[in-house]
């Protein structure tokens, strides 16, 4: 590769980690998607989550942990037979991954497209925005698509655009969102008993100050204590107009810090680089069929003419 992006192409060949598409050449793109892992999409959000975070807080997330989804393992140098870290030896190689472009506005709920900042799309265009992204990302050479998300009502539009990606080509889909590496026993033994999660709670807010504290304004606000959740423990889904009391965003500000921030990093990062892992070494997918059933078994007859309706 002669180009000028040739050396952070061999680097990249030989060391892994992550390539941006943006500066692929376009000649040298076949050789990079069949040297590449998997791809990786960040999406967010342009949304309103407070006086004292970004407008861009889902982007700086989804962005800051696709950044490391591929990275080596900590431990750098292979040792020696004895013990003894081997300073010749090179760092282990990480995966190979080629991070595209950012998706960066999306679907925003009720309760925050009101407040000022917030850019919202209608969930039907975003579900075929996605498709469309996503198809071409696959189309390009690259079945195995991670895509990391920060804002939570990606979830629904993103899962809906794979389901219909997924029946049209052959692909390896992975979302994974940042908010839900880091489990609720883990936040509590952070923030304690107080409510953490939340839209521009304590935790959202953690994660900025772990990749971007300078786009943070602790100061700003004070703590917004959020509406209790419903007495039970089986799982559910409540969307309200506007929960009370709620200012486009609520939680226990205080709570935040950098400290917090870099542990919320550390925990996301290393669980997002396992399920990598784990899905990289899993085998490819068949291809979709047009068909509506697939052919029987050896030695299992199809059903029988009249029956099955």
């Amino acid at each position: 590769m002669t180009t000028p992006a040739g050396d952070h192409v061999a680097a990249w060949l030989a060391h892994g980690g992550l390539v941006p598409v943006a500066r692929v050449p376009g000649g040298e793109l076949a050789a990079v998607a069949a040297a590449a892992d998997f791809a990786v999409l960040p999406v967010g959000a342009v949304e309103w989550h407070g006086p004292h975070l970004p407008l861009g807080t889902d982007l700086i997330l989804a962005e800051g942990f696709a950044a490391e989804s591929a990275q080596a393992s900590a431990d750098g140098a292979a040792s020696s037979g004895g013990g003894t870290p081997d300073e010749a030896a090179p760092p282990a190689a990480g995966p190979r991954g080629v991070l595209f472009p950012a998706v960066a506005y999306a679907a925003c709920p009720g309760q925050t497209r009101p407040w000022p900042g917030t850019v919202a799309i209608r969930p039907e265009i975003a579900v075929g925005y996605l498709a469309d992204v996503i198809e071409g990302i696959v189309a390009a050479g690259f079945p195995r698509l991670l895509i990391v998300n920060g804002h939570d009502a990606n979830m629904s539009t993103v899962r809906a655009a794979m389901d219909w990606v997924s029946g049209r080509r052959t692909a390896s889909l992975l979302l994974v969102n940042w908010f839900q590496l880091v489990t609720p026993a883990e936040t509590t033994e952070l923030y304690g008993p107080q409510v953490s999660r939340g839209h521009g709670g304590a935790y959202e807010t953690s994660g900025v100050l772990g990749f971007d504290p300078g786009a943070v304004r602790l100061g700003a606000v004070d703590d917004l204590p959020p509406k209790p959740k419903l007495p039970v423990t089986h799982p559910y889904v409540l969307v309200e107009s506007r929960p009370d009391p709620w200012q486009g965003w609520s939680g226990h500000i205080s709570l935040a810090d950098e400290p917090a921030g870099r542990r919320v990093r550390e925990l996301a990062g290393t669980r997002l680089r396992e399920v990598v892992a784990a899905w990289v070494a899993a085998a490819p997918p068949a291809p979709p069929t047009a068909d509506p059933l697939p052919d029987p078994p050896p030695g299992v007859d199809p059903l029988p003419a009249g029956e099955g309706s």
